[in-house]
């Protein structure tokens, strides 16, 4: 998945609804509107989540995908014309929302299952779907050598050739501290400072000429798959499932960044009875078990952890092994520094 922050494109939103509804707008539609991330992620959750719950539940309901513009559901719940319902979020912009009455409040009793959730997954406002991991992901065949971490990462010397990173200041700027020698731990620490924040842009600064800009998850191993890239950053989820078909691509868990989605009812939302009902249905450990079976997520539910085969161990990144050396996305600095850091990544990278 993930994580926490999003995924971008307008005019490819407005595409992706016409042919997605076959309509001018989802409004005009009568069904519930799901939004996720798309690709791969997106069809395992039409396999494991949407078509069952659909059927299961007797309704309807039509999916479609964006990548994160918070800016579109504010511009809906602004005005009423709410043509989406439920939407796969990330931490930050769920926390923001909530605070905005953006989304609808929900009822975690009425819900249930929450005491079967890992810490943080039922949040007032929102309802974890996974947890995600951003790491560094290359081609085995491709390289002589495998890259151990962001210090590699950056080592262009080493390694020349293309990086892909996501447009965004959230992930880079914690992978270009960990580059740059900052301990795990002590990566929010610097970052807090005006001086950490100046270390993360002039460590990315010196990787500029090399990077290829990705915005949406699919793009990531695409690129390494086509040469287009040596090593990217890339949601690790992408990359099991493209493993798990036969592409030779690897992922470097040290140094991963780790954090979740969350499903939010839009406020306005006219189907905001089934959007619950969907998510008690995605909370179900049968449910995640599924999910996390055709495309290698953490799940959520602690039960369905328990129930998962060892032979995905490799790809959960809430796995044991996984989780070494991983740092944990501190969801409150980014609400509280995102929106002022994001502004200043978006003046960096268009010099």
């Amino acid at each position: 998945m993930k994580a926490l922050t999003r995924k971008h494109g307008c005019s490819f939103l407005a595409l992706s609804l016409a042919l997605t509804l076959g309509l001018d707008s989802a409004r005009a539609a009568p069904d519930m509107v799901v939004v996720g991330y798309g690709g791969a992620g997106q069809k395992a959750q039409d396999v494991a989540l949407f078509q069952p719950f659909a059927k299961a539940d007797g309704s309807k309901l039509i999916q479609s995908e964006y990548n994160g513009e918070m800016a579109r559901i504010k511009v809906m719940v602004d005005t009423g014309n709410v043509d989406w319902d439920v939407v796969q979020i990330e931490g930050p912009d769920l926390m923001r929302g909530c605070d905005e009455g953006m989304y609808e409040p929900l009822d975690w009793k009425a819900l249930g299952h929450a005491d079967e959730l890992i810490a943080d997954a039922a949040q007032p406002c929102g309802s974890a779907v996974l947890v995600w991991s951003v790491a560094i992901a290359y081609d085995r065949n491709k390289l002589a050598r495998a890259p151990a971490s962001w210090a590699d990462f950056w080592d262009v010397k080493q390694f020349p050739g293309k990086r892909g990173l996501r447009k965004r200041a959230v992930y880079n700027l914690e992978f270009a501290l960990l580059a740059d020698g900052v301990k795990v731990e002590d990566v929010y620490k610097v970052l807090a400072t005006p001086e950490g924040v100046d270390r993360a842009f002039a460590k990315l600064s010196q990787l500029k000429p090399y990077i290829q800009w990705w915005e949406a998850g699919a793009q990531p191993a695409q690129w390494l798959s086509a040469g287009d890239v040596v090593m990217t950053s890339t949601y690790s989820g992408r990359i099991a499932a493209a493993a798990q078909d036969g592409a030779p691509l690897a992922v470097v868990w040290p140094g991963s960044l780790y954090g979740m989605d969350y499903w939010a009812i839009i406020k306005g939302s006219r189907h905001v009875a089934q959007a619950k009902r969907f998510i008690a249905y995605a909370n179900r450990p049968e449910a995640q078990v599924d999910y996390v079976r055709a495309i290698p997520y953490g799940p959520t539910n602690t039960l369905a952890a328990a129930r998962l085969d060892p032979a995905l161990a490799q790809w959960v990144p809430t796995s044991e092994q996984n989780l070494k050396g991983a740092l944990a996305m501190n969801v409150e600095f980014w609400v509280d520094h995102g929106e002022e850091l994001e502004e200043r990544f978006n003046a960096w990278a268009s010099k």
